[in-house]
């Protein structure tokens, strides 16, 4: 029986920006990496995680807590950081940071395991990268080889050692945790996105979050052409996404809908129906936006995905935005790319739960409208007077 030892204390963990950080002029970067420094604490704060500091370096963020573990899996959530890494801070003397790593590389490393040694250096020191590394790994081999069977393979190993090297500081680590990656929250301006609760709004609406902009979700309610699971599910959509956005509004607008299909349905062609109801959309969602002082709509519509999203009627569908324009962020994914990203982000379960689909749509939808015949159709309706009603009718909730 192998003797127990100490486990080595890890006391940090290591933040690495989004790769798109690395471009930005100075001012820029400063101003990104403190609302990435905001969003964190907020992240930590929520999840009751202690922390002592976050150091800022030159692309890195150094957090100090006595939870690493519990703070890399929260913190790889927060868009802006590229990857984390639980480590523990020693000095850069070649002794400190060959007895951490053999600490670290006795809990980390089992029988039968390879491994490789990694090392990055910042300033000016009396050894290379590559003397680090030879050193400690001849010392994991010496200490430890025989007794675990342990190989170097510098390829594919099985455990990477990792040491990070700052000046006046050494970080040592076994793990690379992947981030969400993208620009800190709150960088770009506040989004409007049309939610359904399926998977492709979804996805569309934390895409855009990812590039930095906050997105409110706007869930048309088409009672009683659909049921209460229909809204159940897309509130349980907007928790998931709300929950990548730690620190900013959790407040989603919920917008009765079943009176102006019931509309379309009396005075319009059937086969108009779907593109009546988006056009109608878009024109409430941008009241939505100046409430909210957003700057844009955003929809999971992709090409050809159904049949009002075919070019021409996206076309059509554009003309009833006139004051702010739509984002449109799987224009050109197939249905595959966006079920890995709503896997990925943890919306499929919810976006996948049954709920009964629009009976308002057609059985034979218009593929290929011409934007005179919807405004004709439209002339048979009080568009405004439906616009404002539903804003009227609004129904906002905390989430």
């Amino acid at each position: 029986m192998r003797k127990a030892v100490t486990q080595p204390t890890l006391d940090t963990v290591i933040v690495r920006f989004g790769g798109e950080l690395w471009i930005k002029k100075p001012w820029t970067r400063r101003t990104y990496e403190r609302r990435l420094i905001d969003n964190m604490k907020h992240t930590l704060k929520r999840h009751e995680i202690p922390f002592r500091e976050i150091i800022r370096k030159h692309g890195r963020l150094y957090l100090k807590t006595n939870q690493p573990i519990e703070a890399s899996s929260k913190l790889a959530r927060v868009f802006g950081i590229a990857s984390v890494s639980p480590a523990q801070q020693t000095t850069p003397k070649l002794n400190d940071i060959i007895r951490t790593s053999l600490s670290l590389a006795d809990q980390t490393l089992q029988p039968g395991n390879s491994f490789a040694i990694k090392c990055r250096r910042v300033g000016t020191q009396p050894y290379t990268s590559a003397d680090i590394c030879r050193e400690v790994g001849r010392q994991i081999l010496e200490k430890f080889g025989k007794k675990r069977n342990l190989t170097v393979n510098l390829k594919h190993p099985d455990v990477t050692l990792g040491v990070e090297i700052r000046e006046e500081d050494a970080f040592i680590y076994a793990s690379v945790i992947g981030g969400a990656g993208g620009m800190p929250l709150g960088t770009q301006p506040r989004l409007v996105g049309l939610l359904s609760g399926g998977l492709d709004s979804a996805v569309a609406c934390w895409l855009t979050m990812k590039r930095g902009a906050p997105t409110v979700p706007v869930y048309f309610d088409n009672t009683p052409f659909t049921d209460e699971a229909t809204t159940k599910r897309a509130i349980e959509v907007a928790k998931v996404l709300f929950d990548w956005a730690t620190g900013f509004s959790r407040r989603m607008y919920i917008v009765p809908h079943g009176q102006n299909l019931a509309e379309f349905l009396e005075k319009c062609p059937h086969r108009f129906t779907c593109l009546l109801c988006k056009r109608i959309m878009y024109r409430v969602a941008e009241k939505i936006a100046e409430m909210t002082k957003a700057e844009g709509i955003v929809t999971g519509e992709a090409i050809g995905e159904q049949a009002s999203q075919t070019i021409p009627n996206l076309r059509v569908l554009n003309q009833a935005a006139q004051k702010y324009p739509i984002h449109r962020p799987l224009l050109g994914f197939d249905k595959a790319e966006t079920e890995r990203i709503a896997r990925k982000i943890g919306t499929y379960e919810p976006s996948s739960l049954k709920a009964k689909g629009c009976t308002a749509a057609p059985k034979k939808p218009a593929t290929m409208a011409k934007l005179h015949e919807i405004m004709v159709a439209e002339e048979k309706l009080n568009i405004q007077q439906m616009v404002e009603a539903s804003v009227q009718q609004l129904q906002t909730l905390n989430l």
